[in-house]
């Protein structure tokens, strides 16, 4: 069987769905909760930074905190957080909301193939989510400014979410293909997620090569080299490996769909 792929075709899927974002309240409400929480939590850290800085020089207690450790790290370390709760609002209608509206058939009919079709879908959920963590580089800026912070750990920690995040969407277009219900979709997409979040943990008390094992499958795990300014290619082929197999997946479970 030949494989054909048209990258054109799926950027014309992509763009298509993400204007529909912003023709229901979902992109709004999802972009306006994320800058919320991250104006609030940017504003905490700098805050606690501040304050521990601050005692730092009142007890003379040799070198202070620096800005990489005190803020950047434990902010972007929230935003991976956040980006856990919200992505999966973001993919829960990606073909879930086709197959309740009778419109996947048609889809899969079109001029197009699967992977066409499941690159364009992954591609218009990590364009928003990327949109929306590009508005927050207003922080960086503002530490730019007033201060003077590493920024090839701002850069690596920036590359490493968006990485992160090409994870979770994987996971979400994989939960929306098998489902019409986008709220199981969405909790699915949740649920494994937070699975592949903290499997690592179970690694206390697992066995020498089963525990090397477990801390591999951990996500955040691979985070820890980009948050300090590492670009480890091992932790990029794990999350480019994980988001292939994720469309892999989608693929298999939409061709079993279309041939029922």
């Amino acid at each position: 069987m030949k494989f054909s792929f048209n990258f054109k075709k799926s950027w014309t899927i992509a763009t298509k769905d993400y204007r529909t974002y912003f023709t229901s309240p979902i992109a709004y409400i999802v972009i306006a909760g994320f800058l919320i929480l991250m104006g609030w939590m940017f504003f905490f850290n700098l805050s606690h930074f501040n304050m521990q800085s601050l005692q730092y020089k009142q007890f003379g207690m040799g070198k202070s905190l620096s800005l990489t450790d005190g803020l950047i790290r434990p902010l972007y370390g929230n935003m991976n957080v956040i980006l856990l709760f919200l992505v999966p609002f973001v993919t829960m209608r990606l073909f879930a909301e086709e197959r309740k509206m009778q419109t996947l058939q048609l889809l899969l009919t079109a001029p197009l193939t699967l992977a066409e079709i499941i690159v364009g879908k992954f591609l218009s959920a990590f364009l928003l989510v990327a949109t929306m963590v590009l508005l927050t580089l207003v922080y960086p800026v503002v530490l730019i400014i007033f201060g003077n912070p590493d920024p090839g750990v701002i850069f690596t920690s920036y590359m490493g979410t968006l990485l992160l995040t090409g994870c979770y969407i994987s996971m979400g277009v994989l939960f929306s293909s098998m489902t019409e219900n986008q709220i199981v979709a969405g909790a699915l997409t949740f649920a494994a997620g937070l699975f592949f979040w903290l499997v690592n943990w179970a690694s206390q008390s697992a066995g020498p090569v089963f525990s090397d094992f477990l801390d591999y499958l951990s996500l955040i795990q691979h985070y820890n080299n980009f948050s300090q300014g590492i670009v480890d290619s091992t932790d990029v082929i794990f999350y480019l490996s994980f988001t292939g197999l994720g469309l892999f997946f989608t693929h298999r479970v939409l061709d079993s769909y279309r041939w029922r």
